[in-house]
């Protein structure tokens, strides 16, 4: 492994058929307050995370309007605008914060061009690259919410459009209504229950956005195993474990601490084994 790994280690990845990307991310929710509310206890220290991520070569953040609510977005404007020319920010909508570590669903196409708006701004853009919408709404057919994104993209307000916490159904619903680029679900090597939504990523060549990556990974014993054989740590394998799950999987690790970006971006330059990779896999088996 290289020195000072960047996320260009881990190789490309293309959005949309025009944004190409570095295949490890950056997760912007965990620059907030405890229960991703409020702003963060140490609001330089978030601002030094997102300043590392893109001094490693990061050119893709993740972030969304619930996130703080607002924090996120408004710290990635106060510390990286005017972005560099290759940096790609994806935002969602399409969640309500009642209180700490509590989210609510709502789809209603009105509310969903209210907060893309409110994150143009507060983004300080003219198009949002990656728009995607937050989770489906029980209360609201999903092809209505996915209207009115259809309609803010050719609006210009949003580039591309892509879905999160959805099921393989509503992705075909969706794909059957407009072009879609991406799906962002749970997905770590303790929660494979979107195994078969990786699947469909690779046939349908969408970009898979797991969310806590990289959550529950240091009590599994092939973890372990490989990450004392690299001299690295349980995160960073299974980070690396998921660059080599597929290559349509673009990592969006999170932190509020520079020092553990750092560690994220080093996972581009670890190469599992076959045979490591196998028992990782094997473990949800």
């Amino acid at each position: 492994m290289s020195e000072n790994p960047t996320a260009a280690a881990a190789g490309t990845i293309n959005i949309g058929g025009d944004l190409t990307v570095n295949r490890i991310g950056f997760g912007a929710m965990r620059i907030t307050g405890d229960g991703i509310m409020g702003p963060p206890a140490d609001r330089e220290r978030a601002k030094a995370a997102l300043r590392k991520a893109v001094e490693l070569g990061v050119n893709f953040i993740d972030t969304a309007d619930s996130y703080g609510p607002n924090v996120s977005e408004e710290l990635i404007a106060e510390t990286l605008h005017p972005y560099p020319d290759d940096l790609v920010i994806a935002t969602k909508g399409g969640l309500l914060r009642p209180g700490p570590n509590r989210w609510e669903a709502d789809g209603r196409p009105e509310h969903l061009r209210e907060v893309c708006e409110g994150s143009l701004r507060r983004l300080k853009l003219d198009q949002i690259p990656l728009y995607q919408f937050h989770r489906p709404d029980p209360k609201v057919p999903f092809a209505e919410s996915i209207g009115a994104l259809i309609q803010l993209r050719e609006e210009g307000k949003i580039r591309h459009i892509g879905v999160s916490n959805v099921s393989e159904e509503q992705v075909h619903e969706a794909l059957k209504l407009t072009p879609v680029v991406s799906v962002q679900n749970r997905y770590n090597l303790n929660d494979r229950s979107s195994e078969a939504m990786v699947d469909l990523c690779d046939q349908e060549g969408l970009v898979f956005l797991p969310w806590a990556p990289i959550q529950d990974s240091d009590q599994l014993v092939p973890v372990r195993t490989a990450a004392d054989r690299h001299k690295m740590s349980t995160r960073q394998v299974a980070l690396a474990w998921l660059l080599g799950r597929s290559p349509q999987i673009l990592p969006i690790p999170g932190s509020g601490s520079p020092e553990h970006v750092a560690q994220n971006v080093a996972a581009a330059a670890i190469h599992l084994t076959s045979e490591e990779a196998n028992a990782i896999f094997n473990l949800a088996a």
